[in-house]
């Protein structure tokens, strides 16, 4: 298993707040640095490793490329930091399961709490979306989950926004050995 530490600072916030966590993600998840120049490079490393490896056509192949690099550019403009990957095969079909971390900072006197949040969410969310507040050992969560993603919104030490953990398992599902390490590694968010 990878320990990843991360620390952010919030500049919305009143005084100084530095924010640090680990995370433990298993090390043949492939990391993508989001905060790096060179990301989109290390994205198209990953998605050429993996095509070399099966039959996909090329085809196939640039869609894969093209799925992921909108993901991570999407998830940027919200926030994101890092982008794990992992490839999964389902009766000869190939495509990564993902973990993208964002970090969304909000003024403490904005920040919703955990059950509004979990309200909002619900009324955003589809009738295939299950959402619930939990407790982990990182604090409260709101858990979106749904056939295939899995997302935890984890509510930071005081009260400066959200760590947000969105898992998409698009072979196997959440509900899976898969999914099950997907917890697992939500599970394992500590703030330090």
């Amino acid at each position: 298993m990878l320990s990843d530490r991360r620390t952010r600072h919030c500049d919305h916030c009143p005084r100084p707040v530095r924010i640090q966590s680990t995370l433990l993600v298993p090390r043949d998840w492939f990391r993508v640095d989001l905060t790096q120049e060179r990301w989109r490079r290390q994205l198209k490393i990953f998605v050429d490793k993996e095509s070399a490896k099966g039959s996909a056509s090329s085809e196939v192949t640039r869609t894969i490329w093209t799925t992921l690099r909108n993901t991570a550019e999407s998830g940027l403009a919200h926030g994101a930091l890092e982008f794990f990957l992992k490839t999964e095969v389902c009766d000869s079909v190939t495509l990564p399961a993902s973990l993208l971390i964002s970090l969304r900072l909000i003024p403490p006197e904005l920040t919703p709490q955990p059950a509004e949040l979990a309200q909002r969410l619900t009324v955003r969310s589809g009738h295939d979306t299950d959402v619930g507040v939990l407790e982990l050992p990182a604090g409260t969560v709101v858990q979106t989950r749904t056939e295939t993603t899995m997302d935890f919104h984890v509510h930071m030490p005081g009260n400066v926004g959200y760590l947000h953990l969105s898992f998409s398992v698009p072979l196997s599902g959440t509900n899976s050995p898969l999914g099950d390490l997907c917890e697992a590694i939500a599970h394992s968010l500590r703030w330090v």
